[in-house]
């Protein structure tokens, strides 16, 4: 990790700009950089950037192979590095009690049949996402690039993170606010299947008030998923489990749900991030609420 002093708005222009921030300050002298000294940067090639710390010759230490990377994965690389270099984001961790959800899906499973439609509990947290957002508007929410105003959405599209054996894509639910559950999940798993097969469309994607990245299906019990800009959050879920909960008298095995709010700092407060997962939880420990 870099000693260097530099904010990250200063550290993803330097990288634009193709300036190694540690040999700037070498040059200067110093242990800080600010957005002007960037003027008297030499700018270098990225190859040569990139050699200082990855330029390594693996065979020198035993058998190895190489694959390229492909377009794909390296544009979703840059967006990455660029997201976690001018986002100060901060992640409340979570979990909800979802027995009444599991409950529920249960009881529409013969419906579902039916249906032919999988009911996940996916969709409920997208509805209850949806549901919160219409009550907590600075989250759905982006900040201009010079960070001086916000423009507030009048509408709540949730993106939805989908795994791909050609990358990460974020196919999107549009005005989920609008949508019964039935339809949620119908979307989702259309989404999910054409985005497999790479056959979602550009239109299909972008414009999400929140982005949604379930581990669920895998595993882990938190982690820390990187805010997809320019949203100013994104909601992280993983492994549902039973979980000793104390009543007051004894524990009680508690279907729970683990979740994981990144969110960027410049517009969100800790306060706002617990103040908005309480109500979210609310939404998914109680899912009737979420039809009124």
């Amino acid at each position: 990790m870099s000693n260097i002093i530099a904010s990250p708005s200063v550290r993803a222009l330097a990288l634009e700009m193709g300036i190694n921030i540690e040999k700037l300050a070498r040059d200067l002298g110093r242990q800080s950089i600010a957005r002007e000294d960037l003027k008297g940067g030499t700018p270098i090639s990225r190859d040569v950037d990139k050699s200082a710390h990855w330029d390594v010759d693996h065979s020198a230490y035993g058998p190895i192979t190489t694959e390229p990377m492909s377009r794909f994965a390296q544009v979703a690389a840059q967006n990455l590095t660029a997201a976690q270099m001018m986002i100060p984001a901060v992640t409340h961790h979570d979990r909800a009690d979802v027995t009444m959800i599991e409950s529920f899906r249960k009881r529409l499973r013969p419906e579902a049949d039916k249906r032919g439609i999988k009911l996940t509990g996916l969709a409920f947290h997208v509805k209850a996402l949806a549901r919160t957002l219409n009550d907590f508007p600075r989250f759905n929410a982006s900040l201009s690039p010079d960070g001086k105003s916000l423009t507030l959405k009048g509408y709540v599209h949730i993106g939805i993170a989908v795994d791909t054996p050609h990358g990460l894509m974020v196919p999107v639910v549009r005005d989920a606010d609008k949508k019964g559950l039935w339809q949620i999940a119908s979307e989702i798993r259309d989404l999910a299947s054409r985005a497999q097969k790479r056959k979602v469309q550009i239109e299909e994607m972008g414009g999400a008030s929140m982005t949604i990245t379930s581990l669920g299906g895998i595993g882990g019990t938190a982690f820390t998923p990187i805010v997809n800009p320019p949203e100013v959050a994104i909601l992280g879920i993983t492994r549902t489990l039973i979980t000793p909960v104390w009543d007051g008298t004894a524990f009680q095995p508690v279907t729970m749900t683990p979740l994981d709010l990144s969110y960027d700092h410049r517009v969100i407060n800790g306060a706002d991030a617990a103040r908005f997962m309480k109500h979210f939880t609310g939404f998914i420990s109680d899912p009737q609420r979420i039809m009124i």
